[in-house]
């Protein structure tokens, strides 16, 4: 992988006019002021897609269990990434469909549900089983230690040192560090939002990660910043109408471009943002984990101008194609941008005009010349 040189970056400490719009036209919006950019770092480094994958194992003899985070299948987030790259396994690998089990959390349930769950799919013959989120943990430590002919793998923790227990973790705050600088490319007002689903250090990386990206580009600019729910309630994945309530609050507070870290929620965050935008003076959102452009309502496509990638997609389809190999060494120790386990979308052509630049901190990201910090 080529190595990306930093080159000199002159930031400017404002906000001023966006000369940074394809094709050489004036900005849009009566001339209003857009965040002051700096020139982005250089560089072509590439990262290298992870594929534990690559040679095909066979996994026609597996039965594969998930057991998933609060919301499920059709979260248009977090969950359908992790059945995507099931789904690839079973297309890729000969995996029987009849082969895969799904369950799924409720929100606020007991600890001891999560860790029934799992015990039910391992006792049924599921092996290996996927604990798809991080309120998994404590559970699947108890679960884990009781069974160690079964292999599990968790995503979004790595906290648990079992033999048989494979983390599946990400680098979100680079991720969020691109669209934190797209957010800032594109804002008219110098002014962004975003919207948690739960306050928890989880997400607090995405935000972290978000707000270094913007004030890379506008070290001025000024970011709301709000969870829809505390620390233990779980609800706020899950609670569309509470993040349409506090997007609309960060858009009337001036934020211009939201970008959501909120699962299910995400969908009232895009609605808001949606019904605040006018033609003289429009809003945007971002998208995250998915490509939300792609599975969120037709409805409110236009408002959405990237996603945040964190490919669970990827890292599930390589965890279930080096176990039906028997080498589970193959896998990154986290899915950063270098194995291409984070990213951004581009669907829709709305970051087209500023894609140079966000693969120029992409390089520089890449390249170790832009260190990402996990926290504010």
């Amino acid at each position: 992988m080529g190595a990306a040189l930093l080159t000199s970056a002159l930031v400017v400490t404002g906000c001023a006019r966006d000369t940074g719009a394809g094709g050489g036209g004036a900005p849009s919006g009566g001339g209003a002021a857009a965040c002051a950019t700096g020139t982005a770092p250089g560089g072509g480094g590439a990262a290298a897609p992870t594929s534990a994958a690559a040679t095909k194992p066979n996994a026609a003899s597996l039965k594969v269990g998930v057991a998933y985070d609060i919301g499920g299948r059709g979260d248009q987030s977090f969950n359908d990434a992790a059945y995507a790259g099931v789904e690839k396994a079973v297309s890729d690998f000969g995996l029987p469909q009849a082969n895969v089990k799904e369950l799924t959390a409720s929100p606020n349930e007991p600890e001891d549900a999560a860790a029934t769950r799992l015990r039910q799919l391992a006792n049924d013959g599921y092996n290996p089983v996927i604990a798809v989120g991080f309120k998994y943990a404590t559970p699947l430590g108890k679960v884990a230690a009781e069974l160690p002919n079964t292999k599990f793998a968790i995503v979004d923790d790595n906290s648990i040192t079992l033999p048989n227990v494979t983390s599946l973790v990400f680098a979100e705050e680079q991720g969020s560090y691109l669209v934190g600088v797209a957010a800032a490319l594109k804002s008219k007002a110098c002014h962004i939002g975003f919207v948690g689903g739960v306050d928890v250090p989880l997400i607090q990386k995405f935000e972290a990660g978000y707000t270094q990206g913007a004030k890379a580009v506008a070290p001025n600019i000024k970011i709301e910043s709000k969870y829809i729910t505390p620390a233990g309630d779980f609800t706020g994945f899950q609670d569309p109408a509470k993040g349409n309530v506090v997007a609309t609050g960060e858009l009337d507070a001036g934020a211009d471009v939201v970008y959501a870290a909120a699962g299910a929620s995400g969908a009232g965050v895009f609605n808001a943002v949606k019904a605040k935008s006018t033609a003289d003076a429009p809003k945007y959102a971002i998208g995250v984990d998915s490509d939300q452009y792609k599975t969120a309502d037709p409805a409110v496509r236009d408002v959405i101008i990237t996603s945040m990638l964190k490919r669970v997609d990827v890292a599930v389809y390589d965890y279930i194609g080096a176990t039906a190999a028997g080498n589970l060494s193959t896998l990154p120790k986290v899915f950063d941008l270098k194995v291409d386990g984070v990213g951004y979308a581009t669907s829709g052509g709305k970051v087209d005009d500023i894609k140079a630049k966000l693969d120029g901190y992409k390089a520089g990201i890449i390249s170790g010349a832009i260190t990402v910090k996990a926290t504010k």
